[in-house]
């Protein structure tokens, strides 16, 4: 079934994850609760602005939830709704088709002279999360 407003389901899912950087963040928010700047220093060269305008529309669309601890210095954790969640495991075979066809995707990049972006970090889903979850 589909609403007036999208054509069919990729059409809905492309209009929550448009933008360069959204995808990667849920890709680093999957089973982890990250601060502003660890989210930053997995995704390597976006701006502050830019993470900033991408985790508000992400809020905004029920996929993150912003947790505000209401401390001085604010401290501030991003972390995955459950339909961000779900929207983040359904990617999985779309990352694994990239992972098989890396080297294939690399080198068509490289012939039409585009330079592939930094690796993200992929260490953060390692880290121990917060046992205290205080709602925004």
């Amino acid at each position: 079934m589909t609403s007036g407003r999208f054509g069919c389901g990729l059409e809905a899912v492309l209009d929550l994850v448009s933008g360069k950087w959204k995808l990667l963040v849920l890709f680093h928010l999957n089973g982890s609760r990250l601060r502003f700047g660890e989210l930053r220093r997995a995704l390597g060269s976006v701006t502050e602005k830019m993470l900033s305008q991408q985790l508000q529309q992400l809020v905004a669309d029920g996929l993150v939830t912003r947790i505000d601890y209401g401390t001085v210095p604010p401290r501030v954790e991003y972390e995955l709704t459950d339909l961000g969640a779900d929207l983040s495991e359904a990617l999985r075979p779309l990352c694994q088709w990239g992972t098989t066809n890396m080297d294939r995707i690399d080198s068509i990049s490289r012939s039409r002279g585009i330079r592939p972006q930094s690796a993200p970090e992929d260490t953060l889903h390692d880290q121990k999360k917060p046992t205290t979850h205080i709602q925004p």
